[in-house]
């Protein structure tokens, strides 16, 4: 099956692709190269193929989303470079990220 130059550039426009004379030529060539093997696979007899959503056996490879205690506090900082942890609020500490005199709430 082949297409023809207009029908290429009535592809091409409703792409919204602004294509060269040349460029329409060879995207004519490609196009109808591909339509062509859609042909050469239709012919193909699939009685008794089961379609396939993926051509390799997939499976799930996550662990189960299971709940477990989290690290202590102490245990978390053990390697960070600066061990700062209010143990009022629980919360870690970290340099400011911005550069202002108000306060910045947790």
């Amino acid at each position: 099956m082949s297409l023809s130059l207009e029908q290429v550039a009535k592809v091409a426009k409703l792409a919204r692709l602004e294509m060269s004379d040349a460029d329409l030529a060879r995207m004519q060539q490609q196009l109808s190269a591909i339509l062509d093997y859609i042909d050469q696979l239709n012919q193909l007899n699939t009685d008794g193929v089961e379609p396939l959503a993926h051509p390799l056996p997939v499976q799930n490879v996550f662990r189960p989303d299971t709940p477990v205690p989290s690290l202590p506090a102490a245990a978390a900082l053990q390697n960070a470079p600066s061990k700062i942890l209010d143990k009022d609020s629980g919360y870690f500490g970290v340099p400011a990220v911005f550069d202002t005199d108000e306060p910045v709430s947790h």
